[in-house]
């Protein structure tokens, strides 16, 4: 029996509500569980700045979708196909596709990075129009120069009395133009 991963494609905004669903059939069908092992939502851990507060909080890399590892066969694709909320398997219309092993470990891996340093809500780049929404330069706008996303900070150009001056700024003192 190989299991392989395959994504399920659902209501958007759902995920959460049909993987628990799958769960709780699958705990009342214990010959169901031999062929499917894991279902999960792929998530990343994001860093925003609220009122002055880091708030650390989970987004979906991909929005109405699920994956789950399992031995395709009639029974599971039943099983999977006729779950409320879920509109069918990513492939060909009558064949779906599994990932490869290395999408699966790409996945997992950036599962896993966000959890030990979740990224900004917000990326920025070089050479970026921004302007500055918070602290003392409020409505200066400038050019990102440098960023440190892990630091969350960023190196802006801005223009102070007819001058360019380089200024360090968190992320979420500044927003995109």
């Amino acid at each position: 029996m190989a299991k392989h991963w395959y994504v399920i494609h659902t209501q958007t905004g759902y995920e959460q509500r049909i993987k628990l669903t799958l769960d709780r059939k699958l705990e009342e069908s214990p010959e169901l569980k031999e062929f499917i092992s894991q279902v999960i939502i792929p998530i990343e851990q994001i860093s925003e700045i609220k009122s002055g507060k880091k708030k650390i909080s989970e987004r979906k890399f991909f929005p109405g979708y699920i994956l789950v590892e399992m031995d395709l066969n009639d029974k599971t694709w039943y099983f999977i196909k006729n779950t409320n909320g879920i509109t069918g398997f990513v492939g060909t219309k009558t064949k779906p596709i599994p990932l490869t092993d290395e999408e699966v470990k790409n996945i997992v891996s950036q599962q896993e990075t966000t959890k030990e340093k979740p990224i900004p809500k917000v990326l920025f780049a070089k050479d970026e129009q921004i302007r500055v929404k918070e602290g003392p330069f409020t409505n200066f706008n400038g050019v990102i120069d440098d960023t440190n996303l892990e630091k969350g900070k960023v190196k802006v150009i801005i223009s102070i009395f007819g001058r360019s001056t380089p200024v360090e700024l968190e992320t979420w003192q500044i927003e995109k133009v």
